[in-house]
């Protein structure tokens, strides 16, 4: 198991190498033994070990002791140790590390990953029979699931996936380097010659094109083929004219909060994070309009659906719940953590980035999931972003 590093040394690290509720989905899960689900969980047994692969600073961590009391108080109630990994920077990048032993009928040593709605992976893990089905006899807490994220469309009625967090995507501004003043606007971070060669977009087609398309008076929720070449061809002359310095996952963090980029596009939650760090750094959604999205925990192959399916029944308490929201401030997908993280951190409960009022939620499009199953919009993307 990798040691864990604080946010500060996560923050270096990035440097020095250099997000409420969201409707994606499209797949129809595939049918399973009925026999078997109506197993009892007195039956089963959980493994010793827990296999569990995460983005960066997506789960609480406690400076001092250097521990994650969520996962040790998991060990403690039900004896399964936890080997906790952070080592998804990218949807992308990761599922071509797991696609070949999957594809082998190989396992990958992992019984949970989490991986974005908004991406094409999980509806093409699901399809391709990559997937474990969720044990729902473990998971009597998934009554806890906001109703508004039950029935992604590439998993109706999540046999397959259970959220984990949700958040926002937009403009982060470090305005030490702007002159005090925060970017607004799309136009300004693709255009404006101040700020040449400080920006990176993500790497994300549905995030980037998304909020490109919006800027550009088109609809990210129903792409057509001509808005979906006028958001590529902007972007290209973005990056042709120096603008863009690159497309990045998660390592933007680094560079934007140690003043290496004057602004990105970036996820709600890690800047809320980084503030704590770093006063001079801002969140805003474009002016346009902002992208939403969900990631989602799932059993990989060979993964033990029970000891996983219990974690995640664990997780669905709103105390637990709260715990991680409060310290990962992105959105939560649980019912009732709100009013948990309320009594412990109100602030943290009246953050509009961690629970966006309906004002905001009208500002953000969940992008079209046909389109990002488009073979010829996804190869058209990956050759400009150089994957």
């Amino acid at each position: 198991m990798n040691p864990p590093l604080t946010r500060r040394e996560l923050l270096q690290r990035g440097a020095a190498g250099a997000a409420v509720l969201s409707l994606p989905g499209f797949l129809a899960a595939c049918g399973g033994d009925e026999e078997t689900a109506a197993t009892t969980a007195a039956a089963k047994e959980l493994a010793e070990r827990l296999r569990f692969s995460n983005w960066a600073l997506y789960i609480d961590f406690d400076e001092k002791t250097k521990r994650r009391p969520t996962l040790d108080e998991f060990t403690r109630k039900t004896g399964v140790a936890v080997d906790y990994f952070e080592d998804i920077n990218t949807n992308a990048t990761y599922f071509a590390k797991i696609r070949r032993p999957l594809s082998q009928g190989r396992g990958i040593d992992r019984d949970i990953i989490v991986l974005t709605d908004n991406s094409r992976f999980p509806a093409l893990l699901l399809h391709e029979g990559w997937l474990e089905k969720l044990d729902r006899s473990a998971i009597p807490n998934i009554d806890n699931l906001h109703p508004s994220l039950a029935h992604p469309r590439f998993d109706p009625n999540r046999e397959y996936s259970l959220p984990w967090q949700s958040g926002m995507t937009g403009i982060a501004t470090n305005t030490k380097l702007t002159g005090g003043e925060a970017i607004t606007s799309m136009e300004r971070l693709l255009e404006d010659p101040a700020l040449k060669g400080k920006v990176t977009l993500l790497n994300s087609m549905a995030e980037t094109v998304g909020l490109v398309m919006l800027a550009n008076g088109d609809d990210s929720s129903e792409v057509t083929d001509a808005g979906f070449d006028a958001a590529l061809q902007r972007i290209e002359r973005a990056v042709d004219s120096g603008q863009i310095r690159q497309f990045t996952g998660a390592e933007y963090t680094g560079p934007l909060a140690n003043g290496n980029l004057a602004a990105a596009l970036a996820w709600s939650g890690s800047v809320v994070q980084l503030v704590a760090d770093n006063p001079d750094l801002e969140w805003h959604l474009p002016e346009s309009g902002g992208a939403i999205w969900t990631d989602s925990m799932l059993i990989p192959r060979g993964g033990d659906a029970y000891t996983a399916s219990t974690f995640m029944n664990f997780v669905y308490d709103p105390v637990i719940a709260a715990r991680i929201t409060g310290y990962v401030n992105y959105m939560s997908p649980v019912k009732g953590a709100r009013e948990e993280l309320a009594k412990t951190d109100p602030k943290a409960a009246n953050n509009a980035l961690i629970f966006p009022d309906d004002e905001t939620l009208a500002k953000v499009k969940m992008f079209d999931h046909e389109a990002l199953l488009n073979q010829d919009y996804a190869e058209r993307w990956e050759r400009l972003i150089g994957a």
